[in-house]
This record gives structure tokens, C-alpha cells and sequence, in this order.
């Protein structure tokens, strides 16, 4: 009985994760994309920078509105989910196996699989239980994101029709290992990244249930209860994201030029990262700090945090729900 409640368990945390990954980044994948075509950019991404004369040359991409409409105009709708496919293939299987793994990591150190048990952890359980789930998706979702990389990033003409094209010519070129490039800053960068949104999430979470709490005992109070609402977990999924993807932008910077080096894209999207551009994280983060200024490591940071809040809201609410839904649907 005991291993049919684990597998049960495990069938609904990773169908809720899932589930709640893919609507997470459909749902933002314009952004994600506009993101990108600013990372891999070696030319400047404002026209600020521009106009100060810190680069003589053009940019492509100067600002969010102009990749926009730039993007449409020359793509059409189906420009902003430009990878959309290996990104779904990607994010399923990443969600999935983090959130089965968060649930089982959480499960071992409260020695309880309840929900409630798990959220008065402590912070530093939570933090630590996110970044090993984090890095177990990683490793087990990565081929599908540098996919996805490549493919958002060629713009027009395409350089590949298809994500199979996409990754025989990676492998021809590159050999297998071709498809973890970037896996060492992805990994850097991932182990504080879910730490920090696993353990804030669980953080204002907490603090949440304290206040309903609070709402509870005073006189002539509508609250029922300390369960969060649907707009609280909204809330709390959308300040962990945004804090967590701040902290971490450089190294998923250095990730994307690993994962387009190489890439022959058109001369209209300036500067080619070439093959071997890169010898290591630490070669890259000296290399475009020095070329391309401090603000070369935060390219995309504003599309990257505007996506991030939605996307982590969407993610952590969703998740919550279905898992919920599934949970009373099992029993």
C-alpha cells in the first residue's frame, strides 16, 4: 500500500509539473524569445549605448519594443514561438523531474509527504532541496534547451527548418558532446537560481499563511482559513522568480554563447559568435565583461525578468492547483 501512495505521488507531481511547465512557457514564449536575440547580440541592445560611442557599428536589437516589431515584421506571429516545440520538450521533462524530485527531497528531510509538513522546513532545506532538484533537471532536459536556444536565436533566413535538422548538423559538427555545450554555467548558474526560487517561494509562502493566519483571529473576519488564494500563490511565485533570475542573469548570458557558437546566422544580426570562442565559464564571463562592458552580462535582463514573473506565477500557481485537482481525482 505504502509503494502505491509513493507511485501515486510521483505520477501527480510530475504530471502537475509538467503540465504547469508547458503552459508556463507557451505562455511566454514571445518574451523568451526577444530575451535571447538580445543574449546572443554582440552589439550593444540599447540605443543608449549607441549614442555614448561605446560601440561603432549597428545593433540589430536596441531595446524591447523595436525587437518587437522588428520580429513581427520580418517573421509574423509564428517568429515568437520560434522554438517552441524543443522548449515544451525541454520544459515538460525539466518540470516533471524537478518537481518529483523537490517533493521527494522535501519528503525525505520532513519525513512526512504532506504538503503542510513540507513548508515549515526550514529555509536552508528549502533552498538546498531546490538547487539538487534544479540540477537533476538540468542534466536530464539540456540536449532540448540548447535546441531551443538555436533555434530562437537564427532569425531569417533559417539556418535550420527543423529541430532535426538542428540536431544532426550539431552532432556532424560537434559530436555528441556538442549538445551540452554550456553545461557547466548552466549548472552554475541553475544551483542558486532554484535554490533562490524554491526557497523564497516556500519563504513567502510561509510568511502568507502567517498572515491568514493573523486575517483569521481577528473579529469579524472573512478568512476561512490560512490556505493561500490562487492570487496569493500568484504573488509569491511571481517575487521568487524575479529575485532569483536577477541574481543569476550573467551565467545564463555565457550559457547562450556557448550554445550558439558557431551558428551561421545572417550578417543583419551582426557578429557571429565563432566556434571556440569560449575556453571556459570563466574565459567567457572576462571575455564579454571586457568586450561588451558590464551590461554585455546582463543583455535581456529586462525581457528576462518581465518573462520570469509571469512565467514563475504561472509555473508555481498551476503546479499547485493540478496537483491538487490530480491528488482528489486519485483518491
Amino acid at each position: 500500500m505504502e509503494d502505491t501512495g509513493k507511485l501515486k505521488r510521483a505520477v501527480i507531481d510530475a504530471s502537475a509539473g509538467a503540465i504547469s511547465g508547458g503552459l508556463s512557457r507557451t505562455m511566454t514564449s514571445p518574451l523568451d524569445v526577444i530575451k535571447i536575440r538580445f543574449q546572443v547580440q554582440l552589439e550593444p541592445t540599447s540605443s543608449w549605448a549607441l549614442l555614448q560611442g561605446q560601440f561603432y557599428g549597428t545593433s540589430k536589437y536596441t531595446g524591447v519594443l523595436q525587437a518587437t516589431k522588428d520580429i513581427f515584421r520580418e517573421e509574423g506571429f509564428p517568429g515568437f514561438w520560434r522554438g517552441n516545440v524543443p522548449a515544451l520538450l525541454m520544459v515538460m521533462p525539466y518540470a516533471a523531474i524537478q518537481f518529483t524530485v523537490l517533493h521527494k527531497l522535501k519528503t525525505f528531510a520532513a519525513g512526512s509527504s504532506k504538503s503542510e509538513d513540507h513548508i515549515r522546513l526550514s529555509p536552508y532545506l528549502s533552498y538546498l532541496s531546490g538547487a539538487l532538484a534544479g540540477t537533476a533537471a538540468t542534466i536530464g532536459s539540456y540536449p532540448f534547451d540548447l535546441l531551443r536556444t538555436v533555434l530562437a536565436s537564427q532569425g531569417q533566413p533559417k539556418v535550420y527548418s527543423t529541430m532535426r535538422s538542428a540536431f544532426l548538423d550539431i552532432v556532424r559538427m560537434r559530436g555528441v558532446s556538442g549538445l551540452y555545450a554550456g553545461l557547466s554555467p548552466t549548472l552554475v548558474e541553475i544551483i542558486p537560481y532554484a535554490g533562490l526560487q524554491f526557497g523564497t517561494y516556500d519563504t513567502f509562502k510561509r510568511w502568507v499563511m502567517m498572515w491568514n493566519q493573523y486575517e483569521c483571529s481577528q473579529p469579524n473576519s472573512s478568512q476561512i482559513n490560512d490556505a493561500p488564494s490562487s492570487f496569493q500563490l500568484f504573488l509569491c511565485g511571481l517575487a521568487a522568480s524575479t529575485s532569483s533570475k536577477a541574481v543569476c542573469h550573467p551565467l545564463d548570458v555565457v550559457k547562450k554563447r556557448f550554445q550558439i557558437e558557431g551558428l551561421q546566422r545572417h550578417p543583419k544580426y551582426g557578429a557571429r559568435v565563432e566556434n571556440w570562442a569560449y575556453q571556459s565559464m570563466w574565459h567567457a564571463l572576462r571575455r564579454i565583461g571586457g568586450a561588451e562592458g558590464w551590461a554585455g552580462l546582463y543583455k535581456g535582463i529586462f525581457p528576462s525578468i518581465i518573462k520570469a514573473a509571469p512565467a514563475g506565477a504561472v509555473t508555481f500557481a498551476a503546479y499547485e492547483y493540478i496537483a491538487d485537482w490530480l491528488e482528489s481525482g486519485l483518491t
